[in-house]
């Protein structure tokens, strides 16, 4: 039972990178490239709070929940089978 990161998605509509969202959260961008591309196995509130306020967004906009068949028939994969949800 994944939940999926759709940060990707919401910096793009945005029209912010990278490097600006990381300087405005106040993370590196180590930090953000992981939480970006879902290699993350955790997030703190305080970080989600400041993405959301960054992007103007609510968390829904950002986390998303998939069932693991929903998961495999979108990335072809099981869920978590290396570790992590990764879009």
């Amino acid at each position: 039972m994944p939940v999926v990161l759709t940060l990707n998605s919401v910096m793009a509509d945005r029209g912010i990178s990278l490097n600006d969202l990381a300087d405005k959260v106040g993370i590196t961008n180590v930090n953000l490239s992981r939480i970006k591309t879902g290699k993350v196995k955790a997030m703190r509130f305080s970080t989600l709070g400041m993405l959301c306020e960054v992007l103007q967004c609510q968390p829904g906009d950002i986390l998303s929940y998939m069932s693991d068949e929903e998961y495999r028939a979108e990335f072809g994969v099981d869920p978590f089978e290396d570790g992590y949800a990764e879009p």
